[in-house]
């Protein structure tokens, strides 16, 4: 009886820390997206805005460090839960390219205080939680292309098979890159609509440049899904 006492204590306490650590995270992000796109934001201010104090924040984060890799996480959680769903073998490709592009464009029209501070490199490494996001998205993107390039009967070399992963990173990079570049311009901004149909456009002819080189011809106003229960002779 003492043990289970004990353990009830703890769950209490572990789900009180949880919910507490939540509420600062929560309280932060709300003041990132207060504040101008870039703007450092303090920790009294996410304090504040907590209805806690500093020395409570720093119970529950090793340091400022930290509670930005929280945050960051939390932010990036968001976005990936937006356009994951989005990848999928419904519609056209260059429908599906356009699905994925314009939610992650319309996300940071929304948001550029938000996609500004995941972007942000926190302490010089490769693995944070924007990188581990990127590397996520680029893995799904590139086991669906894979897929497709073996349905459309397509033989890529050992070589080719390989590069695919970093092919797809980088692509994924060049978007991600383009949509940074295009908020943190100071003159004129693109429209957001003309932004999404030039990137998308890249996309698809670089899927389609490459699709030619393995031999296929994509249709592009085909749905994938029929597309790849063609015969790939008939492609």
């Amino acid at each position: 009886m003492a043990g289970e006492k004990r353990d009830g204590r703890q769950d209490r306490w572990r789900k009180h820390n949880a919910q507490r650590r939540q509420q600062i995270i929560d309280a932060a992000i709300a003041a990132i997206e207060a504040g101008e796109p870039g703007a450092e934001v303090q920790v009294q201010q996410i304090a504040v805005r907590a209805g806690l104090s500093r020395t409570v924040i720093y119970r529950h984060f090793e340091d400022r460090a930290d509670l930005d890799r929280a945050v960051q996480q939390a932010i990036l959680d968001g976005l990936w839960s937006d356009l994951m769903p989005g990848i999928t073998l419904d519609g056209t490709v260059p429908e599906i390219i356009e699905r994925v592009i314009g939610t992650y464009v319309r996300w940071a029209r929304a948001h550029p205080a938000l996609h500004l501070a995941a972007d942000h490199d926190i302490d010089g490494g490769d693995d944070g939680p924007f990188q581990q996001g990127m590397e996520q998205l680029a893995s799904r993107i590139s086991g669906i292309v894979g897929t497709a390039i073996v349905a459309l009967g397509a033989t890529p070399t050992e070589e080719e098979a390989e590069a695919l992963d970093p092919l797809i990173y980088g692509l994924v990079g060049a978007v991600f890159g383009a949509v940074r570049r295009w908020l943190t311009r100071t003159n004129d901004r693109l429209p957001a609509e003309t932004l999404e149909r030039l990137t998308a456009q890249s996309i698809w002819f670089v899927i389609d440049g490459h699709a030619r080189g393995f031999g296929i011809e994509l249709d592009p106003d085909m749905p994938l899904e029929k597309l790849l229960s063609q015969d790939p002779l008939a492609v």
